[in-house]
C-alpha cells in the first residue's frame, strides 16, 4: 500500500511539474527570443541521443538543407520539441531497429519546415486526432505531456505541428515556423 501511494505522489508531483511547465510558456514574451539555427538544434540533438539510437539499432539521417534561414526563438524550447519528436521516433522503433531521417528545408511561404520520419510502429489506429491531447499516451511509461507541449511550444512561436502515417510504416511529424524576417528600418 505504501508503495502504490508512493507511486501515486510521484505521478501526481512529475504532472503538475509538467503543467508548471506548460504555463510558463505562455509567460514568455517575445523579448526572450532570439535567432536560432534549426540545423543547429537538430545536430545537437542528434548528438545527445546518438547513444540512444545506437543501442535502439536505429540510423539517424540528417537531411538538412544548407540554405534554411534562422527563426526567431527560444532556443531551449525548440530544442525540448525537437529533443521529444526525435526520442518519440527512436522508441517507436526500439524493438525493430530502422531509420530515422530528419530533414529541414524553406518553404515557399517563407517557413522553415522540419520533418522527423521513423520506420516504427506508426500511429494508433483510431486515435490519430488525439496523439496532441494532454495526457493521452500509448506508452506504459508516458505521461501524455511531449506531444501537447510540443504542439503548445511551435504554437507560440507562430508554427503549427503535425504528423502524418507513412505509406509504408511509421509516421512522420513535421512542424513548421516562420523565418526570421528583419525589420525595415
Amino acid at each position: 500500500m505504501r508503495e502504490a501511494s508512493s507511486a501515486v505522489a510521484q505521478s501526481v508531483k512529475r504532472a503538475a511539474d509538467i503543467i508548471e511547465r506548460v504555463r510558463s510558456l505562455s509567460k514568455k514574451s517575445a523579448q526572450d527570443r532570439e535567432l536560432v539555427d534549426v540545423n543547429q538544434v537538430v545536430r545537437e540533438i542528434d548528438t545527445m541521443l546518438r547513444n540512444e539510437s545506437r543501442l535502439s539499432s536505429v540510423v539517424t539521417n540528417l537531411q538538412l538543407s544548407a540554405s534554411v534561414p534562422q527563426v526567431t526563438g527560444d532556443r531551449v524550447q525548440l530544442q525540448q520539441v525537437v529533443m521529444n519528436l526525435m526520442h518519440n521516433a527512436i522508441e517507436a522503433m526500439k524493438d525493430s531497429g530502422g531509420e530515422l531521417v530528419v530533414t529541414s528545408e524553406q518553404t515557399d511561404g517563407k517557413q522553415v519546415l522540419v520533418s522527423v520520419s521513423d520506420s516504427g510502429i506508426g500511429l494508433p489506429e483510431g486515435k490519430e486526432e488525439h496523439i496532441f491531447d494532454a495526457f493521452f499516451t500509448t506508452k506504459s511509461q508516458g505521461t501524455g505531456m511531449g506531444l501537447a507541449i510540443s504542439r503548445s511550444i511551435i504554437e507560440s512561436h507562430g508554427g503549427r505541428l503535425w504528423a502524418t502515417p507513412n505509406p509504408d510504416r511509421g509516421v512522420t511529424f513535421c512542424f513548421e515556423l516562420p523565418q526570421y524576417e528583419p525589420e525595415p528600418s
